[in-house]
């Protein structure tokens, strides 16, 4: 008889089935003393969040570059369309989203390089579009953007070419 199949003194037929089993699936038959409760978010301090301090205006980045300036006039157009719709659920997620990308933890500019990875990998032009300018306008290098996307390559595969050389037009323009 092994040892797993001898019960402990004072251990009866259960703690040898639950021995067995544990040892099947690599587990300890004692139980680890419980870790301390995570903190709970009502006792964190609130994070200050705060508006990012942008380098250069959208106005300055339409006279630099012809897409991002076709771009800006586009979603500005129709995103006065969905304001005249005065949806309540979307203004919603608009905050949520504007509240999302402000200065926290993390600063701005890296939460706008995963924005730029996220578009990428999920190929929505605009996203791309907008994420790049938004870096662009917070003082990410072009060198920076290019690595961000090849990070996106490598999760979102080959499929993502066409939207790279997009990306890259824009870059052309936007940083020479």
């Amino acid at each position: 008889m092994s040892t797993l199949d001898s019960p402990s003194p004072g251990h009866g037929v259960a703690a040898r089935g639950a021995a067995i089993l544990c040892y099947h699936l690599r587990m300890s038959t004692t139980t680890p003393p419980h870790p301390a409760p995570p903190e709970r978010a009502s006792e964190r301090p609130a994070q200050e969040r705060k508006e990012p301090t942008y380098l250069f205006t959208e106005k300055y980045v339409s006279e630099k570059s012809e897409i991002a300036r076709r771009f800006l006039d586009s979603r500005e157009r129709l995103n006065a369309n969905v304001d005249k719709a005065n949806n309540f659920l979307v203004k919603r997620f608009y905050n949520i989203d504007h509240n999302a990308y402000l200065e926290g933890t993390l600063p701005a500019k890296t939460k706008e390089l995963m924005g730029l990875v996220a578009s990428a990998c999920l190929r929505c032009e605009d996203c791309i579009f907008y994420h790049a300018i938004q870096a662009y306008r917070l003082g990410v290098t072009r060198a920076e953007q290019e690595e961000s996307l090849n990070v996106a390559l490598i999760v979102g595969g080959s499929i993502l070419i066409p939207h790279l050389r997009r990306a890259y037009e824009l870059f052309e323009e936007m940083y020479g």
